[in-house]
């Protein structure tokens, strides 16, 4: 099998989205541990569970909206439970699932850090993008990762997409 190398205008956008990925999640992290004592992971848990009917989601479901390892989303939530942001509950309908249940104190510290996030986030990336390239960035990221989940289903109609129906602050 010949290898497929890149070439000089791939290794370019490669190493772009390489240093800015990094650097995003490196400001991401700055902001959140600065505002609410958390890394960016913890905070998109938390937001996940704000997002979810009731606040509470299945352990396993969780560990599958933030791509995480079920190993490492028990790590994150023992830590969010000693913290009094999330609590485990026993799942009623299958006994070997538990359930993660955001707080209320949990849910006041996402308020509280949203809008700290939001900023970082409108600033480190929307901020240097216009209206086409802010399109342009979901098409391109909407497609990477229906290509690693293996989906090839059709991209929903702007308004079909979940996360653009909500109004959490928290997102």
């Amino acid at each position: 099998m010949t290898t497929r190398w890149l070439t000089p205008d791939e290794q370019r956008a490669w190493r772009a989205f390489i240093a800015a990925t990094h650097l995003l999640e490196d400001a991401l992290d700055r902001q959140l541990q600065q505002d609410a004592g958390m890394p960016h992971l913890y905070y998109s848990i938390l937001t996940n569970l704000s997002e979810a009917p009731e606040r509470r989601l299945r352990m396993t479901d969780l560990a599958e909206k933030t791509k995480i390892t079920r190993s490492r989303l028990t790590y994150a939530v023992t830590r969010l439970e000693k913290d009094g942001l999330l609590r485990r509950e026993n799942c009623r309908w299958d006994k070997r699932s538990s359930i993660a249940a955001l707080t209320d104190e949990g849910m006041a510290v996402l308020e509280r850090t949203a809008p700290g996030h939001v900023e970082t986030v409108r600033a480190s990336l929307f901020d240097h993008l216009t209206e086409e390239q802010v399109g342009q960035l979901e098409d391109i990221c909407t497609g990477i990762a229906r290509a690693l989940e293996g989906q090839d289903a059709p991209r929903p109609a702007p308004d079909e997409v979940p996360w653009r129906r909500r109004s959490s602050p928290c997102s």
